[in-house]
Order: C-alpha cells, then sequence, then structure tokens
C-alpha cells in the first residue's frame, strides 16, 4: 500500500494566480489533450498537465522547483485545444509571474510591481529624480536661464548632462543586478533541490540554451501562434542591438572622456557626440530602435485584436509589452525631433525616454524583463537533468 502524502495547499499562491491571469485553473480535469497537442512537451512526465494539477492543489513549492513551466513558450496550442476552457497557457505565465515576486530580493519591489495600482508610484520615482537632475545640473547663462531654453544648438547634454545620466545607470546597474543575482541564485537553488540525476554539463547546456533563445528555434514549433514568435524575435533583437550600441557608446565615448579627466592619461573619445547617419554606430541604434518599435507593435497589435487566442493576458504580460514598445518609440522620437529642430519636443521625449529607460532597468529583476534570465537558466537546468522537447527528442 502506498504511503499516505498529506497535501497542505498554498491557498495563497492559488489567489494569486488567478489574479495574474490563471482564473481558468479549476477548470481543467485533466483530460491530457494540452500534454498532446504541445510539441514542446517532453515524452515522459509531459507539461503542462501536471502543472495545472499542481496549481489546483496549491503546490507552489513543487512549481517554483519545476524548470518545465519555462519550456513552455505560450504558443497557446493547449488553450486553443482545451475542451474545458481552463487556457494551461495562461495558468503557466501567471506562474512564471508569480516567480519573479517569490524570489525577490528586496520582497517588496517583487510585490510593488506585481500591484497596478503602484504603477503611478513606480513612474513617478524616476520622473522627479530625473527632473530634479535636470534642474540642478543642467547648464545655465550667465543670467541664470537654462542654456537649453536659449542656445540654437539641440544637445542633450546641455538638458541633461550626460556624465548625471551615467552616474545613475551605472550605479542603477551596479545595484539591481546585486539585487538581481539573489533572485536568480534563489531560482537557482529551487531548481536543483530536486536532485535530478545530471547527464549534462552547465557550460554545454548553456551554450545549447544560448543558440536556442537566439534563433527561437523551439519557440517557432508552436502551431497555433507563430506569428508571436516572429514579433518576439524582432523585440529581442531590437533590445540586444540598442544594448550594444549603448556598450559601444559607453565604451568608446565615454569610458576616455572620464579617465581623461581623471588626469589617468592623455585619452580621446574614439568619435564625438551627437551621432549622426550614416555613421554605423548610429545605424545600428535607429534600426534597433526600430526593430523594437515593429516588434513591439505587432505584439500589442495582436492583443488587442484577438486577446483570448494570444493568452498571457495577465498584467506583468501587459506592461511588459508596452514598456518594451515605448522604450523604442521615444528613443526614434528623440532623434527624430532632434534632427528636426523641434528643441523642447526634443528634450520632452528625451526626458520621457529616461524615464521608460529607468523602470525598464532599475525594475528588471521584478518584472516579466527578467524572464530572460529565469527562463535560461530554467532552460540550463532542464537540459542538464536531460529534458527535452518532444520535437528534440526526434
Amino acid at each position: 500500500m502506498a504511503d499516505a502524502c498529506r497535501i497542505d495547499p498554498d491557498l495563497n499562491f492559488i489567489r494569486e494566480i488567478k489574479k495574474a491571469g490563471g482564473d481558468t485553473v479549476k477548470k481543467c480535469f485533466q483530460c491530457a489533450t494540452c500534454s498532446v497537442v504541445c510539441n514542446l512537451s517532453p515524452e515522459d512526465k509531459p507539461f503542462p498537465r501536471k502543472e495545472m494539477l499542481m496549481t489546483q492543489w496549491g503546490r507552489s513549492e513543487v512549481l517554483m522547483r519545476n524548470a518545465d513551466v519555462w519550456m513552455c513558450y505560450q504558443c497557446n496550442d493547449c488553450s486553443t485545444y482545451c475542451p474545458r476552457g481552463a487556457r494551461p497557457g495562461d495558468v503557466l505565465a501567471a506562474i512564471r509571474s508569480y516567480t519573479y515576486k517569490y524570489h525577490s530580493f528586496p520582497s517588496f519591489m517583487g510585490k510593488a510591481l506585481a500591484s497596478p495600482a503602484m504603477l503611478p508610484v513606480l513612474f513617478l520615482i524616476p520622473a522627479l529624480i530625473l527632473l530634479a537632475c535636470v534642474f540642478l545640473f543642467a547648464p545655465k547663462t550667465e543670467t541664470g536661464e537654462f542654456l537649453f531654453m536659449v542656445s540654437p544648438m539641440i544637445d542633450f547634454d546641455i538638458f541633461l548632462p550626460h556624465g548625471v545620466v551615467d552616474a545613475i545607470f551605472v550605479f542603477g546597474n551596479i545595484l539591481i543586478f546585486t539585487c538581481a543575482s539573489i533572485g536568480f541564485f534563489r531560482f537557482w537553488k529551487n531548481l536543483k533541490s530536486g536532485n535530478e540525476e545530471t547527464k549534462l554539463s552547465f557550460w554545454k547546456a548553456l551554450t545549447a540554451t544560448i543558440k536556442d533563445v537566439i534563433t527561437h528555434s523551439q519557440f517557432f514549433e508552436c502551431e497555433a501562434n507563430r506569428a508571436r514568435a516572429q514579433g518576439h524575435i524582432l523585440l529581442i533583437a531590437g533590445f540586444i542591438g540598442a544594448m550594444i550600441t549603448t556598450g559601444i557608446v559607453f565604451v568608446f565615448i565615454f569610458i576616455p572622456h572620464y579617465l581623461d579627466m581623471l588626469g589617468l592619461g592623455n585619452f580621446h573619445s574614439f568619435f564625438e557626440l551627437p551621432l549622426n547617419l550614416p555613421h554605423p554606430v548610429k545605424i545600428l541604434g535607429v534600426f534597433s530602435g526600430f526593430l523594437l518599435i515593429l516588434g513591439g507593435a505587432l505584439l500589442v497589435l495582436r492583443r488587442w485584436a484577438d486577446s483570448d487566442e494570444i493568452g498571457a493576458n495577465g498584467y506583468g504580460d501587459h506592461l511588459f509589452l508596452y514598456i518594451m514598445f515605448l522604450a523604442g518609440l521615444t528613443g526614434i522620437l528623440s532623434w527624430l525631433t532632434r534632427i528636426m529642430g523641434l528643441p523642447m519636443i526634443a528634450y520632452a521625449n528625451y526626458y520621457v525616454h529616461l524615464v521608460v529607460i529607468w523602470f525598464l532597468l532599475w525594475y528588471m529583476p521584478y518584472s516579466k524583463f527578467a524572464h530572460m534570465f529565469y527562463r535560461t537558466l530554467a532552460l540550463v537546468h532542464a537540459r542538464m537533468i536531460g529534458r527535452k522537447s518532444r520535437i528534440e527528442a526526434e
């Protein structure tokens, strides 16, 4: 006779999943249609059937160490064919949203990013800090006027000096990635707590996972919602391109400038700001911005057109898409209004762009933006223990 197992359901977890978009979970009656139609589900112990059951039972501790949750790319094949309308794809998306809050450090930030009521406050913080920096650090004329108000040249450096922006975001990145690393470590520790047999080394699993993430090879195996994979890969390409552009500018312009200021050598920037077309770095930046806009617009418009078909309709899912879209849009508008000679509009766009980038980067560990790290770690672990999708196994 099998040993009895007492289950103490985490009722708060069930409430959180329902609130995050998984309100249909109780409709599931374990027919396993979802696991059968999913191309990404492994042959052995396939998802999302067991994850639906664990959620109904409130087994949060099991789901927080379950890499299968992250093998799902929200293609919604399972929800499309579900005879009960239980929408397993949305439930798994809600579990992933709960993961950010569960592992967050400090924990109050995870709660804040998960709450729509806190959104105005989260935007107000960077808006006020950056506005204060404009008043404190923007250069002035001899008569006390702000130089950017009277200068015939549009230069973002005289509106909010680049050194101030660099200091804010360099400090922010150090702080945020320190906090994020604590959350990622907690997540990795949870994944490893299952004590499954390792079949592949970490580095081999990581190499294969990065290749898969870049090419979206698994994502494109989805059938019912393949257009989402197309919009997603545009969004990722735009983000990576924008980060490379920012890195090049910082390394080849600002670092030599700061080293020269500190008297550490006679360093000179490799090129001067503002960059204009056809400079190759500017081409990369503009192209990346348009990819962000295009990818974000495709995903947002498809969600507006048929949110039931697309799935992942939780607050965090919507917020992430809008922020990514706004990051690209405000960046491109800042550039266009500058070259069009519209100073106040250009400065306003640049200010909004910085607020959006602050929101995107400083709140990264607590929002869906962190899914690129959580998913990567989960997929690495899945490969290490031999969890392969049905397509990969074939």
